[in-house]
């Protein structure tokens, strides 16, 4: 979320290097800047989300109805794997599941919390032996070879020496630490989480604070766990008493890992086409060996990646997909699945719902966007009527702007300067009586090139249309989330989870596209994008808006019992966030210290209108009873939250207030 009441205080311990924590071999500026690294966030967190989803566990294991998912989720039950002397229920595989899930948090955490004092002890060691240059460190060399050998060495260190350590306690101290995780499971899940930790860093380089780095790291092994898990089953019944996932094996949860972790291994597996798609793209023509061949080049290299990304979807991963799905075509059985809603017709009409609300919304910003882009750069004194083109002598450009305006005007270096009438809402109207008198259309087709005159004088009157702030721009997209989502978890949750993972993959392409420059939307996705980001998006990779949709869909993904969890997220941050922003920025005028920007004002906005929405829900019978006391005070916790924190909101904040909402059962 944008810091909504001024720029945040960052204090000077952000260049103190000792007092920040690091993965091994990485360096400060692989990370984002921020006040704070985020260390507790990374330990915490994890544990925190994994507890929660076993303690709804815990109290709906006696329901005879939590074998399945609740009855407004219009899917199939969930698989059940048999074993010798029986068979054990999904509640019971999904209680002993998440039990495994606590001990992968906390096994993740100690790895985390390795990283970080390895690579203090080792810089404390190095220190003022060698110079190094700003943002790097002492101990890391600067030969990337040489950083990723090291890595390599250090992961595989790591993962012997806890796995010895396990087994030494259970052998000989008889403390059965980590006991749900198996050997198997403990050598992959050191080596993918800290796999996931060093790409991460290195492909969304300056994105990620540590604490985020973790949390979204240990998502993505949670994931490759429960792929694994899944195949294992499929492979090896004989030693898999049941299927060890951390949701109920559900054609929810098949699709969801064909789709999510399908796009990042499409994009692994061609990652050679992409690399060189970026390299061509970003060298200057003089210095390629075939410069008359660059656009040639960039065609077929993306024609590669469109053609393999194809043949990956539609081969390895749907024939993954199929196999768990006991051999039933993933494509024809999810045409099948779109028309089994309430009604034939209600799943196709909410997906047209969804797609013409994205449509509009992508289509009136590039209007928009290309307007501002034109205004900004074009100056006044570049119209030049035609030869025999007369001019109405009402159209004096010197009462348009003033002083820097005019100046802002005539140098398209200089922006224009915001107008101090701004609404609250971020809208900015300027002076009405500037406009120029413009003519009487009726005669402009009596003029030599009436049509041109006429779009010229369209396109002056064009520049007093209101315009958004940065800050409007992107809580634009967090009232668009309530808008598309709230209707299609209200009324088909697992249409609704589907859709979730799809988008999410349609991103991880669209990412793609606009980093490695595909040919030809790479370069109209990227000019797109670029006009929402913020400081928080000032790496590499852009994360906005996949922490927006994950904060939105984390509530429906974690499949809890009760309606009222599947909206969290989408009323954390398309409802409260939203406005704790606008009214922070409008109306804000009592600081919680000097050192945050966060308002106290804003920070009640946020609990209110939460917690208003949430009761609104109730009213329409889209969720069950609950306990307004006991989610306000939820709501007002996560404010708080909210106002002291400096990770990514969208990250943390929807993960926050499920897990407590959870622990309280409100």
């Amino acid at each position: 979320m944008e810091q909504r009441r001024g720029t945040p205080v960052i204090t000077a311990s952000l260049n103190k290097k000792e007092e920040r924590g690091y993965i091994w071999m990485t360096v400060p500026k692989n990370y984002r800047d921020s006040a704070d690294d985020g260390i507790l966030t990374g330990l915490l967190g994890a544990p925190f989300i994994a507890a929660a989803m076993l303690y709804l566990s815990m109290r709906t294991v006696t329901d005879p109805a939590s074998n399945r998912l609740p009855p407004e989720w219009l899917i199939e039950g969930p698989r059940v794997h048999p074993d010798k002397d029986g068979s054990v229920d999904a509640a019971h595989a999904l209680l002993i599941s998440r039990r495994n899930l606590v001990s992968l948090s906390t096994f993740c955490a100690t790895i985390l919390i390795v990283h970080v004092a390895a690579s203090r002890v080792t810089e404390l060691r190095h220190r003022r032996k060698v110079q190094v240059p700003a943002g790097e460190v002492h101990h890391v060399p600067r030969k990337e070879s040489r950083r990723t050998y090291l890595y390599v060495l250090f992961t595989v260190s790591v993962t012997l020496w806890i796995l010895c350590v396990k087994i030494i306690l259970a052998e000989f101290a008889k403390l059965g630490i980590w006991q749900n995780l198996s050997n198997t499971e403990i050598v992959a899940a050191s080596v993918f989480y800290q796999f996931s930790l060093y790409a991460a860093v290195r492909l969304a380089h300056h994105g990620f604070t540590l604490g985020e780095l973790g949390l979204v790291s240990f998502g993505a092994t949670a994931l490759f766990m429960e792929m694994m898990n899944l195949t294992i089953s499929r492979i090896l019944p004989s030693i898999t008493p049941f299927i060890k996932t951390y949701r109920l094996p559900t054609p929810l949860l098949i699709y969801q890992l064909a789709l999510i972790p399908g796009s990042l291994l499409t994009g692994f597996l061609l990652s050679p086409l992409l690399y060189l798609s970026r390299h061509i793209a970003r060298r200057p023509v003089r210095r390629l060996r075939f410069p008359e061949e660059k656009q040639k080049h960039r065609r077929l290299l993306a024609l590669g990646f469109y053609a393999g990304s194809v043949l990956i979807v539609g081969g390895l991963i749907g024939l993954w997909t199929r196999w768990c799905l006991g051999n039933r075509d993933p494509w024809i059985w999810g045409v099948f699945w779109l028309l089994e809603g309430r009604r034939p017709w209600a799943r196709p009409a909410l997906l047209a719902y969804w797609a013409a609300l994205g449509s509009l919304s992508v289509a009136g910003w590039n209007r928009q966007l290309a307007r501002n882009r034109r205004y900004r750069h074009r100056p006044m004194n570049s119209i030049v009527p035609e030869p025999g083109v007369v001019v109405p002598t009402s159209f004096d450009s010197s009462r348009l702007h003033s002083g820097t305006q005019a100046a802002a005007l005539s140098d398209p270096s200089v922006p224009p300067s915001p107008s101090s009438e701004t609404g609250p809402y971020g809208l900015s109207f300027p002076n009405l009586s500037n406009l120029p008198n413009l003519p009487n259309l009726s005669n402009l087709p009596q003029l030599a090139n009436g049509a041109n005159v006429a779009t010229d004088l369209l396109d002056a009157a064009d520049k007093h249309v209101p315009t958004l702030t940065l800050n409007a721009r992107r809580k634009f997209f967090h009232g668009l989330a309530v808008l598309m989502f709230v209707p299609g978890v209200a009324l088909d949750p697992a249409f609704a989870h589907l859709a979730f993972s799809a988008a999410f993959a349609l991103f991880t392409f669209a990412e793609y596209v606009r980093y490695f420059a595909l040919y030809p939307f790479g370069a109209a996705v990227h000019v797109f994008m670029n006009e929402f980001l913020d400081v928080k998006d000032s790496g590499t990779a852009i994360l906005s808006h996949f922490y927006l949709l994950t904060g939105c869909a984390n509530s429906v993904w974690f499949e809890g019992p009760s309606r009222l969890l599947l909206f969290t997220g989408i009323l954390t941050l398309g409802v409260g966030d939203a406005l704790a922003s606008i009214v922070g920025k409008r109306l804000g005028r009592h600081r919680w210290s000097a050192s945050i920007p966060k308002t106290i004002e804003g920070s009640a906005a946020f609990t209110l209108s939460v917690v208003a929405c949430a009761w609104l829900l109730r009213i329409c019978g889209f969720t069950e009873d609950f306990s307004i006391v006991r989610y306000g005070a939820v709501a007002v916790l996560a404010s708080v939250l909210e106002a002291f924190s400096v990770q990514n909101d969208n990250l943390t904040l929807p993960l926050y207030m499920w897990s407590m909402l959870a622990f309280v059962n409100a």
